[in-house]
């Protein structure tokens, strides 16, 4: 579970600084909160220039914070984050409207996606504003004419916030646990036995944690996409097109120069028969940072499916 702080929440309406001070007082509740379940809550980068009263921004506004308030809230939206748009999935190319409203490049527009490729994205609204309504409604509008519709939740108070806390899953909080997780979860997936070794002596990123497991999770519904003659069902074939195919694909073979350059960092020792390698360069992406998830394929019915390296990018030059 992932929470973002809908940053279209903050678009001028408040009256005076004293009712915008009322609302930041909540939002740090929300932080806090979210805290105390092993969570993060998310910003935008530019949330501090969001424009809050008539004359002020957020940032000029808690100038007339007092001392302590105003540090705690300065760090958090100018330096420390963390900020959703750091890794954010989609990107400005993705039309997608909540409300007869534009969200593209938006923490609504990133929720909704993050929701479209299976993640539990949720959002946290500042009010009093227009967006106290959840869930909310999204729709992408995909290139190829296709729409898709998700809807958000959205907390506009730290009750109902405390409360999806409290059924979420455990958040994941290391590499080590990370690989446990996967390897309970995905049970269609081989995982070679040093498979997350290559995060040894990695700092520990929440979030790309998490964009592994929307992968796996990509990956176990396509291995199971055959029908009784071996064959891909219509699902399988979807899954091919939205993940494996085109320039933002999650997953892709490395290309013919790659495979002769790295040639033996795409070369591993096969799990399950001694003496014996896999030549996997295929692999999932994940952008920040640079990680990677080494494959078997093709995928099909007859062989078994083989993750074996999960890490650091390998084929950088």
């Amino acid at each position: 579970m992932e929470l973002l702080v809908n940053d279209l929440s903050l678009h001028g309406q408040f009256p005076d600084i004293v009712s915008f001070f009322d609302a930041i007082d909540r939002l740090m509740v929300a932080r806090n909160t979210s805290r105390l379940f092993g969570r993060e809550l998310y910003c935008h980068r530019n949330m501090a220039f969001a424009q809050v009263t008539r004359e002020l921004t957020m940032l000029q506004a808690v100038q007339q914070l007092c001392a302590e308030k105003k540090r705690a809230l300065i760090i958090w939206i100018t330096r420390n984050g963390p900020y959703w748009d750091d890794a954010r999935l989609h990107n400005s190319d993705d039309y997608m409207e909540c409300i007869e409203q534009i969200v593209t490049d938006t923490a609504i527009g990133e929720a909704a996606f993050q929701r479209f490729h299976g993640g539990d994205c949720q959002l946290f609204s500042i009010t009093p504003s227009t967006w106290e309504r959840s869930p909310l409604p999204v729709c992408w509008h995909r290139l190829d004419g296709d729409i898709k519709v998700a809807e958000v939740i959205n907390h506009v108070n730290t009750v109902s916030l405390e409360a999806a806390l409290r059924l979420a899953p455990e958040p994941i909080m290391s590499w080590e646990q990370l690989g446990s997780v996967c390897r309970i979860r995905f049970a269609h997936i081989n995982f070679s036995a040093d498979a997350f070794e290559p995060f040894q002596g990695c700092p520990f990123v929440p979030g790309a944690a998490n964009r592994i497991i929307e992968r796996f999770d990509v990956l176990e519904r396509f291995i199971g996409c055959f029908d009784e003659r071996g064959e891909r069902t219509a699902e399988g074939h979807r899954l091919y097109q939205d993940y494996f195919t085109g320039d933002k694909a999650w997953f892709s073979d490395s290309s013919t120069a790659e495979k002769l350059e790295f040639q033996s960092e795409l070369t591993f020792k096969h799990p399950d028969v001694k003496g014996k390698t896999l030549f996997c360069s295929w692999h999932g992406k994940v952008k920040t940072p640079q990680l990677r998830i080494h494959f078997t394929w093709p995928v099909c019915v007859t062989d078994p499916f083989y993750v074996v390296y999960v890490g650091p990018k390998k084929t950088k030059r």
